[in-house]
């Protein structure tokens, strides 16, 4: 498919990233990712910052968090937030509410899951395949024409350095393309997931102190919550439509160490940043608590 640039990622002389406003070159920066080398979230960095940014591979998104957290112009977290076809991943928004993180931009990438062996293997050779228990879910189509035994694992890119490892013969892996290459495996099928609109977005995160280069933002998160009066929640809505504001996402999560109350999440889309200050102070007056998590463009599909 053709690449549609993120306008915040593209670099606009020599080698200077204008996301982190320090004039160093990807290679430079430090970004914290869950996975191994290998994984989406790699991926995800790289069509966001350029080819030869620099990861940090992280077990849970927990140390993702904590890893990026230092005050470091140049550190930055990518941190997958959603999916196209499984939906939120809700701890992750209580991360965001948890920390001290503000989000500087995001990124759409498409999901492509390949069946992945070591070189000299054929697809009759095959008796198992491994990988992360969503990709295997998302491939059932492809899996359920061969008598192979499905197991899941921890993450899709780890498959494939233990199938390299191992030097397997009979077992395959499903993961990235790039998986395939940094571990010198053969892509025995492509393209193998059921549904090919299938779509994860991830969210560039620095620590709130950091100064951020000046961008046209045209899109804002934004987490509130409200009392339980009636139609509360309404009103907020209410103001936001009045506003002009495009509501892309309204989520809801509960606050920890609260008895079921609820926070909400909100990805709002403007038209110019004056627009979105006057919304967002129409809401302070009727709104428990409000938190701004992040300014920024709209992310390119890749």
């Amino acid at each position: 498919m053709t690449e549609k640039k993120n306008p915040a990622a593209v670099q606009t002389s020599g080698d200077k990233s204008p996301i982190s406003g320090t004039g160093r070159a990807a290679s430079q920066l430090k970004v914290f990712i869950q996975g191994i080398e290998g994984s989406f979230h790699q991926i995800a960095a790289r069509k966001f910052f350029g080819e030869e940014v620099s990861v940090i591979c992280c077990n849970t998104f927990r140390e993702v968090i904590a890893g990026a957290s230092i005050t470091d112009t140049d550190t930055y977290a990518v941190m997958a937030i959603e999916n196209s076809i499984a939906g939120s991943i809700l701890p992750n928004y209580n991360l965001l509410h948890q920390g001290r993180m503000v989000i500087t931009g995001e990124i759409y990438l498409q999901i492509r899951h390949n069946l992945l062996a070591y070189p000299g293997n054929n697809i009759e050779d095959i008796r198992e395949v491994h990988s992360h228990t969503m990709a295997l879910q998302q491939c059932y189509d492809f899996l359920d024409h061969h008598p192979w035994k499905l197991v899941e694992t921890e993450d899709t890119a780890l498959s494939a350095r233990n199938i390299q490892h191992d030097k397997s013969r009979h077992t395959a892996a499903i993961a990235s393309t790039l998986a395939a290459e940094l571990y010198g495996l053969e892509i025995l099928a492509s393209d193998i997931h059921t549904l090919k609109n299938n779509y994860t977005r991830f969210l560039v995160l620095q620590h709130e102190e950091m100064d951020r280069p000046s961008i046209q933002a045209d899109k804002a998160s934004v987490t509130f919550h409200t009392d339980h009066s009636k139609g509360s929640l309404a009103r907020v809505l209410d103001r936001i439509a009045v506003g002009g504001i495009n509501l892309s996402k309204l989520q809801s999560f509960p606050i920890p160490g609260t008895d079921f109350k609820y926070a909400f999440h909100a990805d709002m889309e403007f038209d110019s940043l004056h627009q979105f200050e006057r919304v967002i102070e129409s809401l302070r007056s009727i709104t428990e608590s409000l938190r701004i998590y992040g300014e920024y463009r709209k992310g390119g599909f890749y």
